[in-house]
């Protein structure tokens, strides 16, 4: 089987919610757009690229660093859903659906974390000196 980061699921899911974002964001005024709308967008395409990232990386210690920082990544991105919310900028409704959607990449990038934890390259190798 053929293995490539374009098939992992997190990663596909990682980037759907991020290009979701983008679309959101990309409807707001200036304002919005200038003051959050820059920093949600950003935290968001982070997720991704921090496992995209970790996924190149040649030591699985040195993976799992970069998938705890998409972890950080998906709450820093929870936390603007929240302040958009609470400011009126996202509808409850849409507020809620992709705070789901964070908590269902959050599960899957949870699961490939502690996969990545319990290979045996993982627990052979150690990191050059």
């Amino acid at each position: 089987m053929d293995y490539t980061l374009e098939k992992l699921e997190v990663y596909q899911l990682a980037e759907s919610f991020s290009d979701e974002i983008w679309e959101l964001v990309n409807s707001w005024n200036g304002f919005q757009r200038e003051t959050i709308g820059k920093q949600i967008v950003r935290s968001a395409d982070s997720i991704s690229a921090n496992i995209a990232e970790g996924y190149g990386r040649f030591y699985y210690k040195e993976s799992k660093q970069f998938f705890f920082y998409s972890r950080g990544s998906l709450q820093e991105t929870k936390s603007w859903l929240s302040k958009c919310k609470r400011r009126n900028i996202i509808e409850i409704g849409k507020a809620d659906k992709l705070v789901a959607e964070a908590e269902k990449i959050l599960a899957k990038l949870n699961g490939y974390i502690r996969f990545v934890a319990k290979s045996p390259r993982h627990n052979k190798m150690k990191d050059p000196v």
